[in-house]
């Protein structure tokens, strides 16, 4: 009954967990990431999910929410600890409230420590938890600003966390080595920090004596994050395409639909990148298609017209798609694909130059 994906955020090396109830399809997010909004509204939508929720464990120091971008384009509400101090949320989250999504639901767990609005979402069953940056992946939290406090981080984990189900799996917010999931039973064995015979001492000595650098996005992330991730302005709001109606796909591809296509053809310029075989072959081209074979296109890109936006086309829609991504770092802007290719526009009757009757 339960959709489950862990995303990530090379920049910030954040993950992001989608979590939804195949039954009802209400979803929500854990610790979104404003640069990512695009990414996981493309994942939802590709899922058939509604996004119900975006929740953060705390107010990041290191990276903006997306929770405030998400509610613009999904709807959905923003949750998270009334704690946090943060101004704009649609719930503030009280220690053993209950968020639902669906038949599923997430428990609230105070484990302040990092920050003093630190909380720990555990599932319904407590077969999953996820931590935030209370407890890492054989590591904590540094506690060192934001109301940190190491004695409130140990006590958080060892009386909220190990608490939990031995077997239960811990799901941090960040992880710098590509380690993706934990489980009490290890961190409780492992975890030089926090596990085996650590006593509060040792940990408070421990974390006093880190020395780290403040993270680099401070001073940008917490007013931000303060905000549920509103910018200042409208100029901190990514633009979506205007010259169609495109739809963003998870992979990362924009894509227009053929019935647009066909009615607009005279606005764009249809880049066909098959080979000339294909091209003059029993599929057919559409009208007024460039051909531009795929493994010439990053050479000649800078020969294509520009005065219109390109629509890629292939015999299925995966070459056509890694052509977008060669226009676009070729510095082409307007670009999309066409889903599904030539074998699609054939199989909806579509006018084609040549070809097969």
């Amino acid at each position: 009954m339960l959709v489950f994906r862990q995303l990530f955020d090379p920049t910030s090396s954040t993950y992001t967990y989608l979590l939804g109830c195949s039954v009802s399809k209400e979803a929500l997010l854990i610790d979104p990431v404003f640069e990512q909004a695009r990414r996981d509204a493309a994942l939802i939508g590709e899922l058939g999910l509604t996004l119900k929720w975006t929740l953060d464990t705390h107010v990041h120091a290191d990276h903006v929410t997306g929770a405030w971008l998400l509610k613009q384009r999904l709807g959905s509400g923003i949750a998270l600890s009334a704690a946090s101090g943060a101004a704009g949320a649609d719930r503030l989250l009280q220690d053993g409230d209950r968020v639902e999504f669906g038949r599923r639901a997430l428990e609230v767990r105070s484990t302040p420590g990092h920050t003093s609005g630190c909380v720990t979402y555990v599932l319904d069953d407590e077969s999953m938890a996820f931590t935030g940056d209370c407890i890492l992946i054989r590591g904590s939290g540094r506690t060192d600003f934001q109301q940190g406090d190491p004695r409130a981080l140990y006590r958080s984990v060892r009386s909220r966390i190990f608490a939990l189900p031995e077997s239960c799996l811990l799901y941090p917010a960040h992880d710098y080595r590509g380690l993706t999931v934990s489980s009490v039973i290890e961190e409780k064995k492992f975890n030089p920090r926090l596990g085996g015979e650590v006593g509060e001492n040792d940990y408070v000595g421990y974390m006093k004596n880190l020395d780290l650098p403040h993270p680099k996005k401070i001073d940008e992330a917490v007013p931000a994050n303060l905000r549920c991730g509103q910018p200042g302005n409208t100029a901190g709001v990514p633009a979506e395409p205007a010259w169609a109606p495109l739809r963003f796909t998870f992979g990362g591809v924009w894509e227009v639909e053929p019935h647009w296509l066909e009615e607009h053809l005279s606005e764009v310029n249809v880049v066909d990148v098959r080979e000339q075989a294909e091209f003059s072959g029993p599929l057919g081209h559409i009208r007024g298609a460039t051909l531009v074979p795929l493994g010439e296109l990053a050479v000649r890109a800078k020969d294509l017209p520009t005065d219109k936006p390109i629509v890629a086309v292939c015999r299925a829609g995966s070459r056509s798609a890694h052509a977008t991504a060669i226009l676009q770092k070729a510095g082409l802007a307007d670009v999309a694909n066409l889903p599904g290719g030539m074998l699609r526009w054939r199989a909806e009757g579509r006018a084609v130059e040549g070809g097969a009757a």
